[in-house]
């Protein structure tokens, strides 16, 4: 696929409040990612993650559906016509997994419709996740006879535990939102009609948040798994220090002593 393709294929729109939504635009395919698509998202996760204009980041589907999760249409068309190890075809899902980890700003799942296999994936990957009530997940691999990827042997376990991770991993039964959101899948399930004006609520709630900390917060809270407590109270300490030193915290202090809404500006 080339690149202009991908690019039509995967909206990015910008608000003036510092809210970057990116939206999978192929609803003929419930929003299925293919080809060039891979790559397209990670460049766009790179390109939020370093945009001083860009605070926090919405991912979405357009045409009723998240994300169908990979386009196997499409693997079996570059099968046939350019034969490429699968090894080598894994490199870009992993790339653009990571780069969604790796973005320092917060981001936001607006799930409706199907989220099932790397879709559903692709919303854990976000730090907060929100729901139609008429949503479904799945971890639907093993029906296809595939194993599951982008990246949910590592966000199933820590999120639900070893035990219920398999339970989705083996069996890939659909998920309601709301058994999605009982299981801690989901933070919010909202009415369909609710959807937009929630999530516009929180991403602009998030916006408005002071950059600095809630980018720290975000890596000591990503990496708090593999650290003792020791270790998490000296990462606690060096993130509190970078705060006290900067504008935005003086700005939260006058903002509470004069009563007001606080200006944050990322410094």
């Amino acid at each position: 696929m080339a690149g202009s393709e991908a690019a039509d294929e995967i909206l990015l729109d910008r608000s003036a409040n510092g809210v970057a939504t990116l939206t999978l635009n192929r609803p003929e395919v419930k929003n299925a990612v293919g080809g060039g698509m891979w790559e397209e998202l990670r460049r766009i996760f790179l390109e939020v993650g370093h945009s001083a204009g860009d605070r926090v980041l919405v991912v979405t589907g357009a045409g009723g559906h998240f994300c169908s999760g990979a386009d196997l249409g499409g693997v079996r068309s570059e099968v046939e016509e350019v034969p490429r190890h699968p090894l080598d075809a894994m490199h870009p899902v992993n790339a653009a997994a990571i780069a969604l980890h790796d973005i320092p700003k917060p981001t936001l799942a607006k799930v409706n419709g199907d989220a099932v296999g790397a879709g559903m994936n692709l919303a854990l990957g976000c730090d907060l996740v929100v729901a139609a009530e008429s949503a479904r997940f799945s971890e639907i691999f093993v029906r296809r006879a595939l194993s599951v990827d982008f990246g949910g042997t590592w966000l199933l376990p820590r999120l639900i535990g070893l035990h219920k991770a398999k339970e989705l991993a083996f069996f890939g039964e659909i998920l309601s939102a709301k058994e999605a959101a009982e299981l801690g899948l989901v933070n919010r399930v909202v009415p369909d009609a609710e959807l937009d004006d929630f999530v516009a609520d929180w991403a602009g709630r998030l916006a408005e948040g002071p950059p600095l900390a809630l980018q720290q917060t975000k890596r000591m809270l990503n990496n708090s798994a593999s650290l003792s407590l020791s270790e998490a109270l000296a990462w606690e300490a060096s993130a509190q220090t970078v705060n006290l030193k900067s504008k935005d915290t003086r700005e939260g202090v006058m903002a509470f002593l004069e009563k007001r809404a606080p200006v944050f500006r990322g410094r």
